[in-house]
């Protein structure tokens, strides 16, 4: 039986790849903050599927965390995948959003990959003889392109990214792999949480109120075209069982717009484009 941790999956991208590789007969080590969010899975699979609570921001949780996974383990198994998907999006204009907020973005989508991957690379073969095992980070597809609102979300998975390249690249020489799987719009709770909410009254006063006010209409177009969580979960489990071994994919409707974006259209162009879009909001 192969084993694997993700960390967030209470629910989105992270629930529906726990339920897959579930469903593919791995044992599955689950992380989530609250106790309650792990019951929907434990009851459906409770010989295979060990929750973990824990908040990747937290140094102690974390190290409970690893004991607890040990134990069942045993002294002469390791972790077959490591996938860091836990994380938070903070948006706000960066001429307004608070240094807090920012900070707490950047403590759980980078420090908190950070801390889970350091305290698990023994059980991923790390300095020592346990199987070498994969490591694979849930990025964005915004952490290739900013948007908008989004600087403290993309800065946060921009940061994941180089940091993914600086893990690959020095412990390929101990055949630990690692990979990035960069999702543009998915059916997640995400777009509830984007909806302007608080955001509309806390910057109902600046010069982004009008943008803020008709924001909801956007965040709707984007997520009637967002694909199925399941679609990320069957392209991380291909990549654990090594049927993909690229460093990176990117997994978004519309696909080629990013790879346009991403590759070949000049900053002055992406700038435009997004003043035209955002302008619009302003005009409703």
């Amino acid at each position: 039986m192969k084993n694997i941790l993700i960390t967030g999956v209470s629910s989105g991208i992270g629930y529906g790849t726990a339920l897959y590789f579930l469903e593919k007969g791995y044992r599955v080590f689950g992380s989530v903050r609250k106790q309650k969010d792990l019951e929907r899975i434990a009851e459906r699979f409770p010989d295979r599927f060990i929750g973990l609570v824990f908040d990747t921001t937290s140094d102690e949780g974390i190290a409970g965390a690893l004991e607890q996974v040990k134990e069942v383990l045993g002294p002469d198994r390791g972790l077959d995948v490591l996938v860091n998907n836990a994380g938070i999006s903070v948006n706000g204009p960066m001429a307004y959003i608070a240094v807090d907020e920012f900070r707490h973005q950047l403590e759980v989508n980078v420090l908190g990959v950070l801390r889970v991957t350091q305290a698990f690379l023994p059980l991923l073969g790390f300095d020592n003889s346990l199987p070498k095992g994969h490591i694979i980070n849930i990025s964005s597809g915004s952490g290739r392109v900013t948007r908008p609102f989004m600087g403290p979300y993309s800065a946060s998975k921009f940061a994941l990214e180089s940091m993914s390249d600086a893990f690959r690249r020095e412990l390929m020489g101990m055949g630990i792999k690692v990979t990035v799987v960069e999702p543009g719009p998915i059916k997640t709770d995400i777009w509830s949480k984007a909806r302007k909410g608080d955001e509309e009254v806390k910057y109902s006063g600046t010069v982004y109120g009008e943008v803020y006010r008709n924001l909801d209409k956007m965040v709707d177009k984007m997520e009637a075209m967002a694909l199925d969580t399941e679609e990320v979960a069957e392209l991380i489990y291909d990549i654990a069982e090594g049927r993909k071994n690229k460093t990176r994919y990117l997994i978004a409707p519309k696909r080629w717009m990013f790879l346009l974006a991403i590759y070949l259209l000049p900053d002055r162009t992406l700038d435009r484009m997004f003043k035209k879009q955002f302008d619009g909001l302003v005009r409703q």
